[in-house]
């Protein structure tokens, strides 16, 4: 029961995070950028296995790497992702920022 309890509310937390993000950013995503925020939500509050980068990101948005790539750093401009693990190059991977 206690750990039914604990898991309810984490997903309470993570839901609540969620809509804080889009009220933060409401107004300064494309549609591309909010389709692939959306998938890595799904993944829950751990995150996108092995995070975004612009090749997974051009699949999900079924874009060019370049479009990919500028629609990452608009992303990361803003503040809406961050840098995770190893940045830099080919191995450049992004996390949700709540």
């Amino acid at each position: 029961m206690l750990t039914a309890q604990t898991d309810a509310e984490e997903a309470i937390g993570f839901t609540l995070k969620k809509t804080k993000f889009f009220d933060r950013f409401n107004g300064q995503l494309n549609e591309r950028q909010t389709k692939v925020i959306r998938r890595m939500l799904e993944e829950g509050a751990k995150g996108f296995a092995g995070g975004m980068n612009a090749g997974k990101y051009g699949s999900i948005a079924d874009v060019s790497k370049a479009t990919a790539t500028r629609d990452l750093q608009e992303l990361l401009k803003i503040g809406a992702i961050y840098l995770f693990g190893d940045a830099g190059g080919r191995s450049t991977k992004y996390q949700v920022n709540l």
